[in-house]
């Protein structure tokens, strides 16, 4: 059976999410996604409807994203997305939409199942942490010796998440092959990760702790 095959015939409702007013105006990153989903979608069905954000992937308040699930268990389709991180950093949130029963789509990763996709958003968001944390750390300590910081919150959070996207990207072929060499649990994962000398972002190991939470 080929890829097409698997998808062909469904029904979706696509869901895109900007972070800004501005990106939302400039269409830039909106219509790289319309162009993600609409070459995913053709020969495999149809897009019913489709559905904008403008939010940040941090906040859990998504009234657009709602409506999208609340159109798929009305119409029997599935939710289909550019990219994992167009939903959100938060497992929790990722976890919610998967409790929500409706069948999903990310472009960049169709044949995964919901403990990949929960991994992948686990390390995605935990690298955030980490990130964040030693970025305070450093400018408070170069406060502190009298640097003037010339980068805003806003940059070194878009640089942050950036690096934290790359890296979940980096490791999702690596998990994939530890998934279908049979080591499915967290645990099992984290392991094997270490085993192969793969550090996090940070360059620490790996703990099924920050796997599932």
């Amino acid at each position: 059976m080929n890829e097409n095959t698997c998808f062909q015939n469904q029904t979706f409702i696509t869901y895109h999410r900007v972070s800004t007013k501005t990106q939302g105006d400039s269409g830039l990153s909106l219509e790289a996604q319309e162009n993600i989903t609409k070459t995913f979608a053709n020969d495999r069905g149809t897009i019913l409807e489709t559905y904008v954000e403008i939010e940040s992937g941090k906040k859990k308040n998504r009234p657009q994203l709602l409506a999208a699930i609340r159109q798929c268990k009305k119409t029997k389709s599935t939710l289909l997305i550019s990219r994992l991180d167009r939903l959100a950093r938060n497992l929790h949130f990722v976890t919610s939409l998967i409790e929500s029963k409706i069948d999903f789509i990310c472009c960049d990763n169709p044949h995964a199942n919901r403990l990949t996709i929960q991994i992948l958003a686990a390390v995605a968001e935990e690298e955030t942490r980490s990130i964040s944390i030693r970025t305070k750390l450093a400018l408070a300590a170069a406060k502190k010796r009298g640097t003037k910081l010339g980068i805003t919150g806003k940059d070194r959070g878009r640089e942050n998440k950036k690096r934290a996207d790359d890296f979940a990207a980096s490791i999702r072929t690596t998990i994939k092959d530890i998934r279908s060499a049979g080591k499915t649990t967290t645990t099992a994962i984290a392991e094997e990760l270490n085993h192969r000398k793969i550090k996090t972002i940070t360059g620490k190991k790996f703990f099924p702790k920050r796997l599932s939470e």
